[in-house]
């Protein structure tokens, strides 16, 4: 059998609180600690915010064939401070080109990576995307109130899509998001991130215990895209998660790292997410690619978005379009309470005030993002997003078009001559319109 690059076990949980002006819980790294050494000489002081604190622990532990306890965190609270461009100069070296940003545009391969999405398994780092962590106890109901998915129905260990938008249901972000024991962690997309905290910290009432924090520079994030992700999963010992439900996440210890694993990665309800500290990120790296995974940038991950039809913030998300003419229906509840945007969805239904939707386009040529969308010489509509495909003869678009103006298998006019025919991209024909008899999480 296969020996895994990873060592891989679940996590045990432990918290550990400081003591000064102001009593936190965080979590730190793992640590193996072996049975003959007492706990002070591995106490996390290089994290205390002052040397004078006192820590105090309680643990759970379980043995290991090498006589160690192994000590964990419960969630991915906090990370060690990032190695700078550690992981960075290790993809440089391999040849990838790296924006000033720090996002890695390319290993010269996109053609290789998109082929590997649809035949094997492509691993793209996402550290870019925005990841915020909401705490404190009102947690869940603040975000139930914030965002338009059912955050009360969830348990530790689950997760779902949910949607930000404003009072009057336009879309400003799709999160995706891990409901954990002490925490929530949303990941957005960046462009949005900020703007997104900023309102989130508008809503915190003098009363409301809850706390937000922007932890993306604390953390690095992977994921998974192709077929073959499953067996990736199960060379790396990582298998518990194969076959559970969308947003189902656990903590694992991965060579002496703690990593988050969910089932998802933003684009499909297939593959995983890795959230994990930047120092380790290069280990993990490695490992994946050891399994076969072939690296993607964000160009050709840019390419696979249009592809699979998932809507983005400047393009299909913005405040000319709302959430269900975008089509969100998987992330957002009709019989929870009242939220954010809930009065104008519900009355969107009612009074079937649906007037455009969200389409997938097979274009005859390349075409312009704010080109005109026609049939028959009237305009019915606008293309938002377009990419070329792995063949020069592939032209991807997504574009709204008028509800009654056309439908699936119809030809339209994009621009002044571009044949488009309209089809159902993968992301949005997984949406699913509650029926009247539907419950909706």
């Amino acid at each position: 059998m296969k020996q895994s690059a990873f060592h891989v076990h679940r996590l045990e949980t432990y918290s550990v609180f400081f003591v000064s002006e102001m009593i936190t819980t965080v979590s730190v790294p793992t640590c193996l600690i072996p049975r003959n050494v007492s706990w002070p000489l591995f106490q996390p002081l290089s994290i205390l915010s002052k040397p004078q604190n006192a820590a105090f622990l309680s643990y759970s532990h379980h043995h290991h064939k090498n006589n160690l306890i192994s000590c964990s965190i419960s969630d991915f609270d906090l990370s060690p401070p990032p190695i700078d461009h550690d992981f960075l100069d290790t993809v440089k070296s391999s040849g990838a080109e790296v924006s000033r940003e720090g996002i890695i545009q390319t290993f010269h391969n996109d053609d290789e990576a998109l082929n590997a999405v649809h035949n094997g398994v492509a691993v793209v780092d996402l550290s870019h995307f925005g990841r915020i962590r909401v705490s404190g106890e009102d947690r869940i109901q603040f975000l139930h109130n914030q965002s338009t998915a059912n955050f009360e129905c969830l348990q530790a260990g689950q997760g779902c899509d949910t949607v930000f938008v404003t009072p009057t249901a336009r879309t400003i972000d799709i999160a995706h998001a891990w409901v954990m024991k002490n925490a929530i962690t949303l990941v957005v997309s960046p462009e949005t991130c900020g703007a997104i905290i900023e309102m989130l910290n508008k809503y915190i009432f003098f009363a409301d215990k809850v706390e937000i924090q922007d932890i993306t520079k604390q953390t690095s994030l992977f994921v998974l895209v192709g077929p073959k992700s499953n067996q990736v999963m199960e060379n790396l010992n990582l298998g518990d998660l194969v076959g559970k439900p969308y947003g189902t996440h656990q903590h694992f210890n991965v060579d002496k790292q703690p990593v988050t694993i969910g089932v998802g990665n933003i684009l499909s309800e297939d593959g995983f997410s890795l959230l994990m500290s930047p120092s380790a990120a290069p280990s993990v790296w490695e490992a994946i690619l050891t399994e076969g995974a072939i690296p993607m940038g964000s160009n050709a991950w840019n390419k696979l978005r249009v592809i699979r039809g998932r809507p983005a913030p400047g393009m299909e998300l913005t405040k000319e379009f709302n959430v269900l003419e975008a089509g969100l229906w998987n992330s957002i509840s009709l019989n929870k309470g009242c939220y954010k945007g809930q009065e104008t969805i519900s009355r969107l239904i009612t009074y079937q005030g649906i007037k455009q939707r969200l389409w997938g386009l097979h274009l005859s040529a390349a075409a312009e993002p704010g080109s005109v969308i026609t049939v028959d010489g009237k305009k019915v509509g606008k293309l938002t997003s377009y990419t070329s495909g792995i063949k020069q003869s592939e032209h991807y678009g997504l574009g709204y078009i008028k509800k009654q103006a056309a439908s699936e298998g119809d030809n339209v006019i994009v621009g002044d001559n571009i044949n488009g025919t309209l089809v159902q991209f993968p992301f949005l024909s997984q949406q699913h319109p509650p029926s009247s008899t539907t419950t909706t999480p």
